[in-house]
């Protein structure tokens, strides 16, 4: 039998070890799924331990750190709270003129698409209205139970929600001792590059979520000031809308405005609509080539490139949820790997 060449046994070493990393890879994200709900709440958790921290640590200084801890989180629900109750107001206080709206400015595209180059036919739209209305009149009983299961979705992310307030409380009260503990079970070989990974990650994840904090806001400003000039109704929920879609970073801010765009050809027509689409590309410019290198270069150093694939690939492995998460992670896991690796050039650190 002839002798297995030393490049077929190299590339067979590396293959079956990669099988190896593959498959622990595979059940990692196969129980991350299974018990996704916890993931995303202790995610959501650590976000509202990285915002608050610091105000919490400077009233600490003058109230006891349990108080300190619940003043920060009130104020901040209270304050979120607040944003809604004036999107609430803005939707129901703009809902008569927004119906009259809309109605007029479906027979404005109705009129512009049977014109040229378009030529729709006439009838096409009241069509697609009629056979709309015989589709629901259809399927109540599908509709209803559907309705049913987003009902108990809803009890789902209330869950999340109740999860993640819980464990950012002992977030804020006790990390410290919480991450001291966990290092001190490890064996002492690896508490070293253990607390070197974790002050990493913590540094890079807390600059990450200030920084995309601030470019949305900023982004919301911009979009709700520029819809408010312009004319366009629910200037303000469109605006709250710019702002979560902002954490999806390259994706979220062209679709909110894509709805934006929509209200406005609704609303006001095709001229005030070209300028809402006009707004999409000037706010992607200042997003990638002002805001991102100027707020968030310090915390996370990532290829363009690197985070649209990071984006696209958390969408297509968990959805929203995936694409909000996905950028965060690769910025630890770079950042980690990057400590670590500086950290083998320390004597102080055991290896």
């Amino acid at each position: 039998m002839p002798p297995v060449s030393a490049f077929l046994r190299t590339a067979a070493s590396y293959a079956w070890r990669l099988l190896v990393v593959g498959a622990a890879v595979y059940a990692v994200f196969a129980v991350l799924g299974r018990f996704h709900e916890i993931g995303v709440a202790l995610f959501l958790g650590l976000v509202v331990t990285a915002l608050l921290s610091a105000p919490a640590r400077r009233l600490a200084r003058v109230l006891p750190r349990s108080l300190a801890v619940a003043a920060c989180l009130l104020g901040s629900a209270g304050l979120l709270l607040g944003v809604l109750v004036l999107v609430g107001e803005a939707v129901a206080g703009e809902s008569t003129t927004l119906v009259r709206e809309f109605r007029e400015g479906l027979g404005r595209i109705e009129r512009w698409l049977e014109q040229p180059p378009f030529r729709l036919n006439p009838g096409a739209l009241s069509d697609v209205q009629s056979r709309v209305g015989h589709y629901l009149s259809s399927h109540r009983s599908t509709l209803l139970s559907t309705a049913l299961s987003g009902a108990g979705h809803l009890v789902q992310v209330l869950t999340v929600l109740a999860l993640a307030v819980f464990s950012s409380v002992f977030f804020l009260h006790g990390g410290d001792r919480q991450w001291a503990w966990f290092c001190a079970q490890l064996p002492v070989s690896a508490r070293g590059r253990v607390a070197v990974a974790g002050r990493a990650a913590w540094r890079t994840f807390t600059g990450y979520t200030h920084g995309i904090v601030l470019v949305a806001a900023t982004n919301a400003v911009l979009v709700g000031l520029a819809l408010y000039f312009l004319g366009v109704p629910l200037a303000v929920p469109l605006a709250l809308l710019e702002f979560f879609a902002a954490f999806i970073p390259l994706i979220g801010s062209p679709v909110a405005l894509g709805v934006a765009a929509v209200v406005a050809l609704a609303a006001q027509g095709p001229l005030v609509a070209g300028v809402v689409v006009a707004l999409i590309v000037v706010i992607g410019q200042i997003e990638g080539h002002l805001l991102h290198p100027l707020v968030m270069s310090w915390a996370v150093r990532l290829h363009p490139l690197v985070v649209a694939i990071s984006v696209i690939a958390g969408a297509i492995a968990a959805g929203v949820v995936g694409a909000v998460v996905a950028v965060p992670l690769v910025s630890v896991i770079w950042s980690v790997r990057t400590a670590l690796r500086d950290a083998r050039h320390d004597p102080g650190i055991a290896p």
